[in-house]
């Protein structure tokens, strides 16, 4: 037997609760062959994965569907394979199996849904470089009726006050903002609270986080509130409109949540994709590393946010409009804020 120190380390983060995610540590001696990787991937997930109840899945099943095609002389590609299939039950995009061959990603949660987003379409509205800004991966403009545009395509792109403050200061003129967080596949959960800030004078109770406080599917710490506070510096006051679509995930998500609470903000656009549960990582004795929901995050009133947002106006990109170049929910979004909505 090989003893296998497993390590659950998070990879993402919440501001208001950075203090209680600390590194887990946990022995237990699994082979490293085709058997004893897969059962020890089945165990952290049953272990450690955070929405078993809420997904209503029976891991013990999905363990012997799985576990019978297991055999002691099989390729590394077909384990892969096995392992793959297994982590798809459950259904999550934050769950994800890393070889040095492949990755085991799960991505239904978007591609079976309309995409409600071209970038080509959507570059032609920010125009040729030079006729808008950038700033952190931030792309802005102010259209010519005078409606802001912010296009930001991942909150992995780190933007800091100071872009935050220039950007909202050249925008400052305009009578509404539109923040394009469709295709956003998430990123850095701080990122999304220091724009969120932005755009409240007031303490604003966003949602609850749980941990893991032991191995039972159940076995959760009381909800802890997750509060966003307001920037000291420059803060938006005008209406302002986010658009979403079903590959708005993650840190979007949770994004989408927080502003969703905000005064003058409206949601347009397609459900989100979802993703609120903070996703930890592991390694198995073969080298491969899985990450996974560990930590869910539950909205203000208690509730998942796992499977995604309704949007507040529901639009949706026209065959008609893609083939004008026209972007329906831009155009859908500028209506609105040019109404005084």
């Amino acid at each position: 037997m090989k003893t296998w120190i497993a390590r659950l380390f998070a990879v993402a983060s919440l501001a208001a609760a950075a203090a209680t995610l600390a590194s887990c540590v946990k022995e237990d001696e699994f082979d490293n062959t085709p058997e004893g990787n897969f059962e020890l991937l089945w165990k952290i997930i049953d272990e450690h994965y955070c929405f078993f109840e809420y997904k209503d899945i029976d891991w013990n099943l999905v363990h012997d569907q799985y576990a019978r095609r297991i055999t002691p002389d099989m390729p590394s590609k077909a384990l892969f394979e096995v392992c793959g299939d297994m982590l798809a039950e459950l259904q999550d995009g934050h769950v994800n199996l890393y070889a040095a061959h492949d990755v085991a990603a799960y991505r239904k949660w978007y591609e079976d849904y309309p995409s409600n987003f071209n970038d080509s379409i959507a570059r032609l509205y920010l125009g040729k470089t030079g006729d808008y800004m950038t700033a952190a991966g931030m792309l802005y403009k102010a259209f010519d009726d005078n409606i802001g545009y912010i296009r930001y395509a991942s909150f992995s792109d780190g933007v800091g006050d100071g872009n935050l403050s220039e950007v909202l200061s050249y925008l400052a003129i305009c009578d509404g903002l539109i923040i394009d967080v469709r295709d956003n596949g998430g990123g850095n959960l701080d990122n999304a609270q220091r724009i969120a800030a932005r755009f409240t004078d007031s303490r604003v109770l966003t949602g609850y986080i749980m941990h893991k406080t032991g191995p039972g599917h159940n076995e959760f710490s009381q909800p802890q509130p997750v509060w966003l506070e307001p920037s000291p510096h420059i803060r938006w006051q005008k209406p302002v409109v986010v658009l979403t679509n079903r590959h708005s995930y993650s840190a979007t998500n949770d994004f989408v949540n927080m502003m969703r609470l905000l005064p003058g903000v409206t949601i347009m656009g397609d459900r989100t994709g979802g993703g609120s549960g903070l996703p930890f990582s592991a390694e198995l004795p073969n080298s491969w590393s899985v990450r996974f929901s560990a930590s869910p995050v539950l909205d203000a009133a208690r509730q998942h946010i796992e499977w995604g947002i309704d949007p507040d106006i529901r639009v949706d990109m026209t065959v008609e409009d893609i083939r004008n170049n026209r972007d329906t929910m831009i155009e859908a979004a500028r209506e609105l804020l040019r109404s005084g909505a």
